[in-house]
């Protein structure tokens, strides 16, 4: 789900999209791509039809959201303006299809900022690690799973929301304009500890 306000709408759907894209008003300064997660199972499913909709699933909810949202505001996307996508160090680390998706979304973000580098438009993936306060996980997240992912990390804590958005903050600052194509970890050093 997207949402600008009260707008919201299912980001797989092209014209969902472009009917909440329609509604904007204005120039944007900064998108977020932070739509995503991990893949629905298939219940009373072939093994193979199963594995299908996995991966389907994953490219659909991590990369495909993406990709619409910002070909819908594309037009809207202010001179100096800036694309932040939320990827995973599951790209890069025993990430099945959820890791193969934010890999592929990775690969459209280097893309993304040739293309939109002469608009002076900065587009950047972050690369989170376990982040607590969310419903990633839903009812998978365990008292020895969240201190195995803690025990992973250099700084022996997790992430938190305030983690990423200040990271957000930044690559759409002032501070940041020469960034760009870039996929940036913010994982308390867990990327390192493979």
């Amino acid at each position: 789900m997207i949402g600008h306000g009260e707008p919201a709408c299912d980001a797989t759907s092209p014209v969902q999209v472009a009917a909440m894209a329609g509604e904007l008003d204005g120039p944007l300064d900064v998108l977020v791509n932070a739509a995503g997660g991990l893949p629905v199972p298939a219940a009373e499913t072939p093994p193979l039809e199963a594995l299908a909709q996995e991966w389907l699933s994953s490219v659909s909810a991590n990369v495909l959201t993406a990709v619409l949202t910002t070909a819908a505001v594309r037009d809207r996307l202010a001179e100096g303006g800036a694309i932040v996508s939320i990827g995973s160090i599951g790209a890069e680390r025993r990430g099945g299809s959820y890791g193969a998706a934010k890999a592929a979304l990775a690969a459209w973000n280097a893309s993304l900022a040739a293309e939109l580098g002469p608009r002076d438009i900065t587009c950047n993936v972050i690369s989170s690690g376990y982040v607590t306060g969310t419903n990633f996980f839903g009812e998978g997240m365990t008292e020895e799973r969240h201190r195995r992912l803690v025990e992973e990390t250099l700084l022996k804590r997790p992430g938190t929301p305030d983690d990423i958005a200040e990271t957000i903050f930044f690559l759409a600052s002032a501070g940041a304009r020469h960034i760009t194509g870039q996929t940036i970890h913010v994982n308390g050093g867990a990327f390192t500890t493979r």
